[in-house]
């Protein structure tokens, strides 16, 4: 698939983004998640890129081509690089699709300017349930033991990879190995966002969570979510954990629905 890859400048420094799909569709921004980048969503933009125009970021100080800058997660900064981002891209207002950190920073955003965002996705995101801080106990030693505790530790935090993973989203596994081995999580808690922020996103939103989920309480997101955004899409999956694969037709549609929505003038 034809795209353009390039660094854009923001206030935190330069940011590499990758631009593919519909120059006629809707936009739309992803955010990956920590201790990753925009490989991550190989097996998705194939799916998404003929109806919409995808605009992947890789996120500010983590393990992509942008710059290794970590403002603080309790700030304003991370709402003005993506300011920045967007301003760059000439976008008054886009969908964001965000995954556990990534969907921290698209709720964190959505929450600061939700007349910029026409609808959110947020896979496993930080800031609504607890975060079980507890884990990096067992994490940070195995990370000290070689090749085999690295390994070990992904394998916690994400599950076993099931099996029939699609080609793309085995070699982005096949990466996260790599990422693993080389490059150092920030273990960090999250800001947890109060109950009159949540009710801020007026957007359509779709949840995508894990009940078995060994970095975030699940089972609170949801509630939260639907307490304070009822009219949310929740997809819970009580067996999956932090990594949930299979979602790229569901948020297809999602994508679809709040897109025909807008057109007809109910968002």
């Amino acid at each position: 698939m034809a795209n353009k890859q390039f660094h854009i400048p923001t206030s935190q420094g330069e940011t590499f983004v990758i631009a593919c799909g519909n120059p006629e569709g809707p936009p739309v921004i992803l955010l990956h998640g920590g201790a990753a980048n925009s490989v991550m969503w190989m097996s998705d933009i194939a799916a998404w890129a003929p109806e919409f125009r995808i605009f992947a970021a890789d996120v500010i100080g983590e393990s992509g081509l942008s710059t290794p800058a970590r403002p603080a997660l309790n700030s304003d900064d991370y709402g003005l690089w993506l300011d920045d981002v967007m301003g760059a891209l000439s976008l008054a207002r886009a969908s964001f699709i965000g995954v556990s950190l990534g969907g921290w920073l698209a709720l964190d955003y959505a929450t600061r300017r939700p007349e910029r965002v026409a609808s959110l996705v947020a896979m496993c995101p930080g800031g609504v349930g607890r975060q079980k801080i507890g884990i990096a106990l067992k994490i940070i030693p195995l990370r000290l033991r070689g090749r085999w505790g690295k390994h070990k530790a992904r394998e916690i935090v994400l599950g076993r990879a099931p099996a029939g993973l699609s080609p793309g989203a085995q070699c982005f596994m096949d990466f996260l190995s790599l990422i693993y081995e080389n490059f150092r999580p920030r273990w960090v808690k999250m800001a947890v966002f109060s109950d009159e922020y949540l009710k801020r996103l007026t957007m359509p939103v779709l949840a995508i969570l894990g009940g078995k989920d060994v970095l975030l309480d699940s089972a609170e997101t949801k509630r939260r979510l639907e307490r304070t955004v009822p009219h949310a899409e929740i997809r819970y999956y009580p067996e999956m954990g932090h990594f949930i694969p299979g979602q790229t037709t569901a948020i297809l549609e999602f994508l679809r629905r709040s897109a025909a929505a807008t057109v007809s003038g109910l968002t």
